[in-house]
């Protein structure tokens, strides 16, 4: 199966399946000499692990990375990091019963059509499990990152149609939501509980920017920063749609009020997102990324088994109630690794400009 690699200069190829053994993220390109320990990454995993959240699935995992090669002494060698996780309270049997159904809105039936094989134990492949790798190798990305000044972070806009009217980033941390709107994260509970009770799931928008970005990063034509960031959000599985700075509303205005006026002490406004041209422009990166509800659910629905023939199914198991806030640290991760491989990429840049003079 190709397209498990993400990345130029900084590359990452992430490995294993839900009900395996183990999951990870193998890291080629990142630069030697920088301080790098199991507790650097261990504090964006603690952050997506299973039961992290009021709308988490019940699944207890304790996600502990270890780190298998590539780093001496403390420091980073220049040469392949090898991250893994173990996989340790995953009950394959929950899955025994539909084995042979399609879930609606889960990959079977496209992987199955593909390869004539799939692994129906948690999708394999298709599992959300899949991002622990993204969110290991965004850990050591955000440490090259930090380097230069580059700040990434991520909060829930929206959750089930309760939008966040308030961006206090000092409350983030004080909801389980991770919504910058206390009273939004109220009502963020209140429908998580309806739904619940229901044995329905939830959808939502999550917003990740970037501070510290400098001009210049991103390649044209077909490298372009904001195209690399769509791609890169768009690549996670509960990941429906992105915008970067106004988005879509920019359809919706005029010219006169979509440009950023440029001052003498700078932008006016930040409409671009931090982009012009698909090279950052200096301002913060923001970006949007629409998320679906999780698909399985325990609400009866149509599908057909392997044979084509119509059946009904109730997914049970352990699942969350939204991809939402365990998605953010997700796309704060990936953001991380498309932001490091520009700024590697640029100092290629910089290093030929030093040689041609």
């Amino acid at each position: 199966m190709a397209g498990n690699t993400f990345g130029t200069a900084f590359r990452v190829t992430t490995w294993g399946e839900s009900h395996g053994p183990a999951v990870g993220a193998v890291i080629d390109g990142c630069p030697p000499g920088i301080p790098l320990c199991e507790e650097d990454i261990q504090i964006m995993m603690d952050r997506r692990k299973p039961g992290s959240s009021a709308a988490s699935t019940p699944r207890k995992e304790e996600d502990i990375v270890h780190i298998l090669s590539g780093v001496f002494e403390g420091q980073t060698t220049g040469t392949p990091i090898c991250l893994m996780v173990k996989n340790k309270d995953a009950k394959s049997a929950s899955y025994s019963t539909i084995k042979n159904l399609y879930r609606p809105g889960h990959g079977d039936i496209s992987y199955q059509k593909k390869y004539g094989v799939r692994d129906y134990k948690g999708g394999g492949r298709a599992s959300a499990r899949e991002t622990v790798g993204r969110v290991a190798a965004g850990a050591v990305a955000g440490l090259i990152l930090k380097r230069v000044g580059i700040q990434v972070s991520a909060f829930t806009l929206e959750l089930g149609s309760v939008r966040a009217k308030k961006l206090d980033m000092d409350v983030i941390s004080q909801n389980p939501f991770a919504c910058p709107d206390m009273a939004a994260a109220e009502k963020m509970a209140v429908r998580v509980e309806e739904v619940r009770k229901d044995g329905d799931s939830l959808g939502g928008i999550v917003q990740v920017q970037a501070t510290g970005v400098p001009v210049g990063l991103g390649e044209p034509v077909f490298d372009k920063l904001d195209a690399d960031i769509a791609k890169a959000m768009m690549s996670i599985g509960a990941v429906k749609g992105v915008e970067i700075g106004a988005g879509f509303e920019a359809a919706r205005l005029t010219g006169s009020t979509n440009n950023d006026p440029i001052l003498e002490s700078g932008f006016e406004s930040n409409n671009a997102g931090g982009t012009l041209a698909g090279i950052s422009s200096g301002q913060d990166i923001v970006v949007r990324v629409a998320v679906k509800p999780i698909p399985s659910i325990n609400v009866p629905q149509q599908t057909v088994d392997l044979e084509g023939k119509p059946e009904t199914i109730q997914v049970g198991g352990r699942h969350d109630i939204s991809a939402i806030p365990r998605v953010n640290v997700v796309c704060e991760a990936m953001l991380n690794l498309v932001l490091a491989d520009f700024v590697l990429r640029q100092a290629q840049v910089r290093a030929l400009e030093l040689f041609s003079s």
